[in-house]
């Protein structure tokens, strides 16, 4: 769930992305080591490079300045949304049903925090995949993550 800051930087960002015809996956806006750091993660059709963070990055900073939407000083990185990405929104899931995931838990089940298989479904409720050792359900409360996973 986004923050308001997070929610008010995805709305400044998504107009920039769309005039270089990219997407906002996803904004954070924490504190790491001591630090604020606001991150927008960007995602497109084919191979997100380099050079499309830092296209973004350039076009994105005037509008950071001019609006100036956080008070204090902070990083700002734009990064690629990445192969194993982590779910978050009911879109991202529709988008990946059949891909495999990985479910980070809270609590161990069937003797283990992480599961791996088949995004199958996805609802307010619960979320179900096909793993190994057949179909698995997790409620929503359980789970700590969800991410693409690639195998190999």
């Amino acid at each position: 769930m986004m923050n308001r800051t997070e929610q008010l930087i995805l709305s400044l960002a998504t107009p920039v992305a769309q005039e270089q015809g990219i997407d906002i996956w996803d904004v954070e806006y924490l504190k790491e080591a001591g630090q604020w750091v606001l991150r927008i993660y960007i995602d497109k059709e084919g191979i997100v490079s380099i050079d499309d963070c830092e296209a973004f990055s350039r076009a994105f900073e005037p509008v950071l300045d001019e609006k100036d939407p956080i008070e204090s000083s902070y990083t700002f990185e734009v990064s690629s949304a990445g192969a194993e990405r982590q779910l978050k929104r009911p879109s991202d899931f529709e988008k990946f049903i059949g891909e495999n995931v990985e479910v980070k838990l809270y609590k161990t089940m069937n003797g283990s925090k992480s599961h791996i298989g088949k995004l199958v479904s996805n609802n307010e409720e619960v979320l179900v995949i096909e793993a190994e050792l057949g179909q698995l359900t997790f409620n929503k409360p359980d789970i700590s993550m969800v991410r693409l996973r690639i195998i190999f």
